[in-house]
């Protein structure tokens, strides 16, 4: 993980410069942070998509992409992602450092300054969005919410989700909701990004092989619109009491159960038990000699797949199976001794030394990647954690067979939802 080197624009925004060598492009994330909440949930999803649809300087998608070629075919995009109780958009610059491009010397400047107009510029009627480009980007977004039923995997996942936290913001959908998306309109969304880019929190990375003092000069100038005051962003909340076991039965059109159990563990990213806990969950699901895997899958043929895995920021585990619909009562059954026998510290020498192998590699391979570093910034931002790869390898090698047993002690059943075929079990 290379250092990075934070500072702060004049109008708030924070800028994380990562200088490395290791690799021959430059990637720019300019990340808003917004509360996850239904208010506006669907307004900051939705925005990315009509920005991108023109700006004064580059009025149309045409326009913008041309511009991008240009640019030795620089790539733009955006996204929305969920940490915790936040909600991320993310607009990313991924471009060729120009010292491989003879006779160009001012490559990035360029290509900020398309970032730039495209997130801060847009092109108007009036004090309205253009409502043909809102018209059809709602259209689109629309398919997109929808269209989570298509992949039954994420859905089966998404509602556990939305079931177990239904009184917390983190059960809000990303992508908001169809009823909010018919109430926008130009105007309306314009107004709401006026309230948007003054005051979400913003943070802008930039990482490749850089001279920081110029970059950091460079982002000053092209990014010093007005702003202001920024929200204040609650932590995440995290529950360790629950009531009794929710039971969750969906009835859809399918030919294959997906099961799907969330656990509460009372632990997050800030805490120095979320080492033990992630050894936990990878001994339990997260690769091929784990236990839900050799016992449900391969032992038990139960399941097409199973996994296990954290949501880091919100202390929840998720278990996730797809299973014929008959063979429900005898897979809970399984996947329950499984987790007993984690308590009991029943697990080999093997198991632990096969899994701490397997995360130590994970954290390795983040390096090679400028989007997973930015990431792992991000995530250790969230939390007031700033380790590098070694200490962070230590940590996992300081990870003992007491110290799994002692947090499998608090991973608590929440919720279990079963999404299985009309008229099935």
């Amino acid at each position: 993980m290379p250092n990075y080197m934070r500072s702060r624009l004049a109008n708030g925004i924070n800028l994380f410069i990562h200088p490395t060598v290791k690799f021959k492009t430059i990637l720019v994330q300019l990340i808003f942070h917004r509360a996850l909440r239904e208010d506006d949930v669907t307004e900051s999803s939705l925005l990315p998509s009509v920005l991108q649809r023109g700006s004064v300087n580059y009025p149309n998608r045409m326009a913008i992409a041309h511009r991008l070629e240009e640019l030795y075919g620089t790539d733009l995009i955006s996204g929305v992602t969920k940490k915790g109780e936040r909600q991320m958009v993310t607009f990313a610059l991924d471009l060729v450092h120009d010292q491989y491009l003879p006779g160009e010397s001012s490559l990035l400047k360029k290509s900020l300054e398309v970032l730039s107009d495209v997130v801060t510029n847009p092109v108007l009627d009036g004090e309205s969005f253009k409502e043909d480009y809102v018209t059809q980007e709602k259209e689109q977004h629309e398919k997109l919410i929808k269209g989570l039923i298509n992949d039954k995997i994420a859905y089966s996942v998404e509602r556990c989700l939305q079931h177990m936290c239904e009184n917390e913001p983190f059960g809000v959908f990303k992508y908001g909701s169809v009823e909010r998306l018919k109430a926008i309109d130009g105007a309306k969304l314009y107004r709401y990004y006026r309230h948007f880019l003054r005051e979400s929190r913003a943070d802008l990375h930039i990482s490749g092989d850089l001279d920081a003092a110029e970059v950091s000069a460079l982002a000053q100038q092209v990014f010093g619109f007005e702003r202001g005051v920024e929200e204040a962003l609650a932590a995440t909340t995290v529950q360790k009491n629950i009531g009794d076991v929710r039971y969750v039965k969906e009835e859809l059109d399918v030919s294959q159960g997906k099961l799907v159990l969330g656990y509460r563990t009372g632990v997050t990213y800030a805490d120095d038990d979320y080492f033990p806990l992630l050894v936990y969950n990878g001994i339990l699901g997260s690769f091929p000699h784990s236990k839900l895997f050799q016992n449900v899958r391969e032992k038990a043929s139960l399941a097409y797949y199973t996994y296990s895995r954290l949501e880091k920021h919100k202390g929840l585990m998720l278990i996730s199976s797809g299973i014929e619909v008959d063979n429900y009562e005898r897979a809970l059954e399984i996947i329950h001794r499984q987790l007993s026998d984690m308590t009991r510290g029943d697990f080999t020498k093997e198991d632990l030394e096969n899994t701490r192998s397997g995360l130590r590699n994970q954290f390795l391979v983040e390096e090679d990647s400028q989007s997973l570093v930015v990431n792992r910034v991000l995530d250790d931002m969230l939390v007031g954690r700033e380790e590098n790869t070694t200490e962070l390898l230590k940590r996992l090698d300081a990870v003992s067979r007491e110290d799994v047993a002692r947090v499998s002690a608090n991973v608590c059943l929440d919720t279990v939802y079963f999404l299985t075929k009309k008229g099935g079990a």
